[in-house]
């Protein structure tokens, strides 16, 4: 099967796509458009792409096409990209501005162009689907809950990876065989000893989730992707009250300070050079104060949320960094793990400079391993569409769901 995924920004667009046959997933093609502003042109100029390279002769060589869209509210889940989803991505899109109208855009030129290949939406909040009620609600007034404010996480397909690959690579198949079908069947009782795993996603924006036997427990992103860690240029968590209070002092409007903290805070706000955190480590490590402290804040955040699912799960087995910063940074590891001997977490100093991909940087008598997981979204999006269209067919469905037991994954 040729799987296309599609990563829609607000002027740019992506993609990959797959080729998943048997016992194997191919990544065959990528590519991209910056400056965007007809989808529906960018749409044929992929094709194009793909058809003059090889990779498929007309429309009918694509099989699915998958979307990483990001809140819909209650409408989440791994489910066909219809026009309820559309509606879903429209109607919160003042939750995610910058994702939500170009998804929406895009997925209904997708219909109107290739009329005869299936659209799969993977929401960035299906992986939380199974929180705990006591977890994922605020202390708001009923009347807000009943509109849908509550903590619905995201990054969630860089987080099922990590649920997923984290099983395999600590000899947890049973475990992983879950994940796989998780959006599928749903959770199911695994048998023995917990697996709890702390997922650390770091990159232009960050989350940390909790997990149990490969299904989420909590996260620290919430209502919006703009809170939890310190982004780039997003505020993460801040008490309600600044709001009004910095309205009337500085004589704000509310586009004013929406402006403010989800373009000028975060990490940029806080260092006051740059949202890039190579150039705050370079202005740190050359005295600047506020570079420090924007480092200093940001590591705070993410041992505080690792603190927090540690003490929930009662133990961590394994603490994982994912995505550009958490891969690329063993500084930035080697902070965020100092000083959790008592917790059983004892890092490798020199297996955490090298850090080859998907190697355990703990010691050996370290009770708790320490992961360095390359992120692969977009494959986490192929799958799924794979694994939905598979489910939706008859007896070939069944087969194709058995395959993905056995896949592995290669390049050109």
């Amino acid at each position: 099967m040729n799987i296309l995924v599609a990563n829609l920004g607000s002027t740019s667009f992506k993609y990959r796509l797959f080729r998943i046959d048997g016992s194997t997933e191919q990544l065959v093609a990528k590519g991209g458009y910056e400056r965007v502003t007809d989808y529906g042109r960018a749409i044929d100029d992929c094709l194009a792409a793909l058809r003059q390279a090889g990779h498929v002769r007309d429309a009918s060589g694509l099989h699915g096409i998958g979307f990483k869209t990001v809140q819909g509210g209650e409408v989440t889940g791994c489910l066909p990209a219809d026009e309820r989803v559309e509606n879903a991505l429209l109607a919160t899109a003042d939750l995610a501005p910058a994702h939500n109208p170009p998804y929406a855009s895009g997925i209904r030129q997708f219909r109107e162009k290739l009329p005869g290949v299936p659209l799969v939406a993977l929401f960035e909040t299906a992986f939380y689907q199974w929180v705990p009620k006591y977890a994922n609600s605020y202390a708001v007034p009923l009347s807000w809950r009943a509109v849908g404010v509550r903590r619905y996480g995201f990054h969630g397909a860089s987080h099922k990876y990590v649920a997923e690959r984290s099983a395999e690579l600590l000899g947890r198949a049973d475990v992983a065989d879950l994940v796989r079908g998780l959006y599928q069947h749903g959770p199911r009782p695994v048998p023995g000893v917990f697996l709890r795993v702390i997922s650390c996603h770091l990159g232009g924006s960050s989350s940390v989730t909790g997990i149990v036997d490969g299904v989420a427990i909590g996260t620290s992103m919430g209502l919006s992707p703009q809170s939890g860690l310190p982004q780039n240029n997003r505020v993460g968590d801040l008490d309600s009250a600044a709001i009004p209070y910095v309205q009337k002092k500085l004589n704000l409007t509310t586009a004013e300070v929406e402006h403010q903290l989800t373009k000028e805070a975060g990490l940029l706000g806080l260092s006051g050079i740059s949202n890039d955190l190579r150039e705050i480590r370079a202005a740190a490590l050359a005295g600047d104060r506020r570079a420090e402290l924007a480092i200093d804040v940001f590591v705070h955040s993410i041992r505080h949320w690792i603190g927090a699912f540690w003490f929930e799960m009662g133990g961590c087995d394994a603490l994982v960094f994912t995505a550009g910063i958490g891969e690329n940074n063993p500084w930035l590891r080697e902070a965020v793990c100092a000083g959790l001997g008592d917790l059983g977490l004892y890092l490798d100093c020199e297996r955490n400079e090298i850090a080859l991909p998907e190697t355990d940087l703990a010691t050996s008598d370290s009770r708790t391993r320490v992961l360095v997981i390359p992120a692969n979204e977009e494959l986490v999006v192929a799958r799924e569409t794979f694994r939905h269209l598979a489910a939706a067919s008859d007896a070939s469905g069944t087969a194709f769901s058995r395959s993905l037991s056995s896949l592995s994954i290669t390049s050109t």
